[in-house]
């Protein structure tokens, strides 16, 4: 059995997953998790999505799997994860994400 990220679309064995959170459900209307549609992400995308998007970002404009796979600020990222098989990366939150949330 194995696990796709919606998001890179990478192909993870379950049997190579020690760690439980390496696959995590991503609510793509962050705040309305009542109501909102999910999708299964790997930790490193799940990470960059949460870096890079304010929940507002993502609640607004980016609320299903196409529009976030296609947002300019993720083509480089998707780029490169699909050729790794890591599931855990360094995540850097970005200045514009970090002073929305003071």
């Amino acid at each position: 059995m194995s696990t796709t990220c919606a998001l890179c679309r990478r192909v993870i064995p379950d049997e190579t997953i020690a760690d439980p959170q390496a696959i995590q459900e991503h609510h793509l209307r962050p705040e309305e998790r009542a109501t909102s549609p999910t999708v299964m992400l790997c930790r490193p995308c799940h990470d960059q999505l949460h870096a890079v998007f304010t929940n507002a970002e993502l609640r607004a404009d980016y609320d299903t799997i196409e529009a976030l796979r296609t947002a300019d600020r993720l083509q480089e990222y998707i780029n490169w994860i699909r050729g790794t098989d890591k599931l855990r990366v360094q995540t850097t939150t970005s200045r514009r994400v970090r002073d929305t949330r003071r």
